[in-house]
Order: C-alpha cells, then structure tokens, then sequence
C-alpha cells in the first residue's frame, strides 16, 4: 500500500511551465510504476506519462518533447516538468502508483490530484 499526495499545480499562461510533485508514503524503488494521469471535465482520464523503476519513461504523443517525468528515489517522489504548456493541458492531474506483488497481483494507487489551469 503507498499513499500519494500531489502538489505543484496552478494557473498558468499558455506557453508557460509547471512543475508537479508527487510525494510517496514509501520507497519508490519499491513501485513498479509511477506516473501521472490527467482528467478534463467531461472526459475520461487519459494516461500522460509513466516512469519505471529503472527510469524507462513513456509519454502520451500529445505531450511528447514538452513534458518530463522524473524520480527522486531519496525523497520518495516523482515530478512532472510540464513546459510550453497549452490550453487543452487543463486539467487535474493524479499522480498513480501500479505495484505488482510476488504473486503477480497488481495495485494501483491513486493520489487526490491537482489542478492544473492554462490560459490562453
């Protein structure tokens, strides 16, 4: 079980950055996967990055080459550096936890979000 909290999210002109934080209650070493999701109103929440523990990161095409995840596994957190930001990037962005036991049961965590707002 890991408990997440996210912070780091605002209001923001388009073509500006942002930077997300997520804080763990353990070890993110111990986490298979991190990333972060994002949800507009209206619409279903869609996967934006993800990061492995051994630091392989994958990005929805939509914010490739503008978004970066990265780990820092001594403060127990993951970030999201979000650059050159467009409207259509508003939304609550949730950081997510996926963790796979030695019985390959998988576990997905969800922090409470945070709101991330540009304006045009």
């Amino acid at each position: 079980q890991v408990q997440l909290v996210e912070s780091g999210g605002g209001l923001v002109q388009a073509g500006g950055s942002l930077r997300l934080s997520c804080a763990a209650s353990r070890s993110i070493s111990s986490i298979n996967i991190m990333g972060w999701y994002r949800q507009a109103p209206g619409n279903k929440r869609e996967l934006v990055a993800v990061i492995t523990t051994s630091g392989i990161t994958d990005y929805v095409d939509s914010v490739k080459g503008r978004f970066t995840i990265s780990r820092d596994n001594a403060k127990n957190t993951v970030y999201l550096q979000m650059n050159s930001l467009k409207p259509e990037d508003t939304a609550v962005y949730y950081c997510t936890a996926r963790i796979t036991t030695t019985s390959n049961l998988q576990n997905t965590y969800w922090g409470r979000g945070t709101q991330v707002t540009v304006s045009s």
